[in-house]
Formats: structure tokens, C-alpha cells, sequence
């Protein structure tokens, strides 16, 4: 934190900005005896820490030390998450506090809505909140809450975990598919929204054949839109995990992969996706038609290795190298 948000004592909210007083000299604190920061005789590397930190957290350690549990020392924790918000002591320090002084918790939502604005992708705030929900049993505004949040960063790790716990833990399942594929439509790019949908199938679905069906043809279309997507390729792998035909053997994704290839599309998941289906669609009998798939898969890792994916030309040489020992061996059967 900068000296300048230091200042700003009610998280930032523009209209209330107050000066920051220290607690030294404050007449509330003034039976504190405040404990310093113990960093030995011979500290390696001080941290040069600022006057108002070190003032704040001397006067937590001697609470802490105490037990304190009062309306000040709530303050003084909210003083101190100001200048960390990252502190897991004081956050914890300040759930003892809430329990017993028995808060409204509703105003601790309130109040974690203010840290999460200014602390989006800090884990501690996040897991306050968690907690605190978890307390009142109660996560009516919790979905509405994450897409402000994914409206400023739509891939916020914290946010999608957050909502991913809030819905299973509490059952909210019944428009989230809607709501993800209007991000999808937003942004085709956007993995966590792809990791999102298929967190919903897999909750919700035995992944029956219709399921499947459903979301192949889901895939295939963004992947029209966007050949070169790899989230959606890697969505559409997914499914297809599920599929007891396997990759190999599913019509629809063949012939798309073909179509693609005959019209010229040379992105290397496209180009990866036809060696699967290619090494999932050999026999193992060396008769003719696996000779040829095995062959389509070899040129394909060349391609790859050479132009399409150079970055892991290792990987493909590898592949190719495989393929080449099942060749020979199969010419030879």
C-alpha cells in the first residue's frame, strides 16, 4: 500500500477519506503498551516498514497477546487488513472478534465488498468471505457479487472459485449454463468460462448421450467461429472423454476436422485432434487401413514439428519417432 491509500482509513471510498491518526496517539489506546516486532539481535534484512505499519501491528501483537475482543480492537484489525490485507493472523483474529461481540454479519458482507473492490485476487479476503457466508447459511447475494467482479476481470481465479464453492455448496446450479454461455458468446477465448461450463455438465449431468451430442455441437460451432481457440478444443476434448465411442469414432468431430483440413486450416489443434482420432482408429492387426492412418499421423507430427507448432518440436519429433517404430513394426507383420 501506497502512503496516500494508507490514508484513506474506510477503504478508499472517496467521500470518507479521514487522516490517519496513530494509535500512539490515540486516548482510547493509551493503556496499550504496544509490542513490538521481535526480528532477533542480527536481522538479516530489515523491512523498511512505514511508521503508521509499524505503529498499527505493535498495538495488534499487544491485543493479540491479551485476547482482546472489543469494538477497538475490530477497528484496529481493520486498520491493520488496510495495510496488509494479505495478514491470515489478523483476519483470523478478526472472525474471533465477530463471534464474540456477535456482529451483523450482514455488514461484514458489506464490508468484505469494499476490500474485494480494491483486493480482488487476494486470497484472504476471498476466504473471509467464505467463511462469513458459511456462517449466515445464507448466499443470496453471492452470484450477483461475483459478476460485478467478472465484469472488471473476467478471469479472476479467486472470483471463479468463489462462485464454483457457492454453487455447489449451496445447489444454485439452475442458471449458471445460461450465464456462462453469455460469456462464451462475449469472449470465445475466455478459458474460465469454458472450465465453468463444464464444471456445471459434470455437476449436473451423467454425461448421457444426448449431454454429449449437445455439447460437441456446442464446441464445433465456437470452434467455427474461432479455429484456432484452444480453449474450446480442449473443452471438446473433454467431453468427449465421456463419450464411449472415445474421439476416434465420433462422426461429427471427424468429419468437421476433415473439412477444416480440406479448407485449408492448418492450426496445430486441428492438426493434433486428427493424430488422436488417426492413432485412436488404428487396429492393431497392420492391415492396410491402420498403415494409412498411422502414416496421415506421422506427416501431420512432421508438419507440426516443422511449421504448424515449432515451439514444441520435441514433443512431435517424439510423437513421430513413436509412430515411426508402429509403422515399421506393422509393415513388417
Amino acid at each position: 500500500m501506497s502512503d496516500s491509500s494508507e490514508d484513506e482509513l474506510n477503504c478508499g471510498d472517496d467521500h470518507e477519506k479521514t487522516s490517519w491518526i496513530l494509535f500512539k496517539d490515540r486516548d482510547e489506546w493509551s493503556d496499550v503498551t504496544p509490542l513490538p516486532q521481535d526480528d532477533g539481535p542480527h536481522p538479516v534484512v530489515s523491512i523498511a516498514y512505514s511508521e503508521k505499519f509499524k505503529d498499527a501491528y505493535d498495538y495488534f501483537r499487544a491485543i493479540l497477546k491479551s485476547g482482546e475482543k472489543s469494538e477497538r480492537a475490530l477497528a484496529l484489525t481493520e486498520a491493520c487488513i488496510w495495510l496488509n490485507p494479505a495478514n491470515y493472523t489478523v483476519w483470523q483474529y478478526r472472525r474471533e472478534i465477530l463471534k464474540a461481540l456477535t456482529k451483523n454479519l450482514y455488514e461484514e458482507l458489506k464490508y468484505t465488498d469494499r476490500m474485494i473492490k480494491y483486493n480482488s485476487k487476494n486470497y484472504q479476503v476471498w476466504h473471509h468471505r467464505k467463511v462469513i457466508v458459511e456462517w449466515l447459511q445464507d448466499p443470496g447475494e453471492e452470484l450477483a457479487f461475483i459478476e460485478t467482479i467478472l465484469c472488471k476481470d473476467a478471469k479472476n481465479y479467486h472470483a471463479w472459485q468463489h462462485r464454483q464453492w457457492s454453487i455447489q455448496t449451496f445447489n444454485l446450479y439452475d442458471k449458471e449454463l445460461e450465464y456462462v454461455e453469455q460469456l462464451i458468446n462475449e469472449d470465445v477465448h475466455n478459458n474460465s468460462a469454458w472450465n465453468q461450463r463444464y464444471f456445471v455438465i459434470s455437476n449436473t449431468t451423467k454425461f448421457e448421450q444426448d449431454v454429449i451430442d449437445r455439447e460437441v455441437d456446442f464446441a464445433l460451432k465456437k470452434i467455427e467461429l474461432e479455429k484456432g481457440n484452444e480453449s474450446a478444443w480442449n473443452y471438446l476434448r473433454g467431453i468427449l472423454l465421456h463419450d464411449s465411442k472415445g474421439l476416434g469414432n465420433n462422426e461429427r468431430v471427424r468429419h468437421k476436422c476433415e473439412e477444416m483440413y480440406k479448407k485449408g486450416c492448418r492450426t496445430n489443434h486441428l492438426l493434433a485432434c486428427i493424430i488422436d482420432i488417426c492413432q485412436e482408429k488404428c487396429p492393431s492387426d497392420g492391415d492396410s487401413t491402420s498403415l494409412f492412418q498411422i502414416n496421415i499421423a506421422y506427416e501431420l507430427c512432421n508438419d507440426l514439428s516443422k511449421q504448424y507448432d515449432t515451439i514444441r518440436w520435441r514433443y512431435w519429433d517424439y510423437i513421430a519417432s513413436q509412430l515411426a517404430i508402429k509403422l515399421k513394426t506393422d509393415s513388417s507383420n
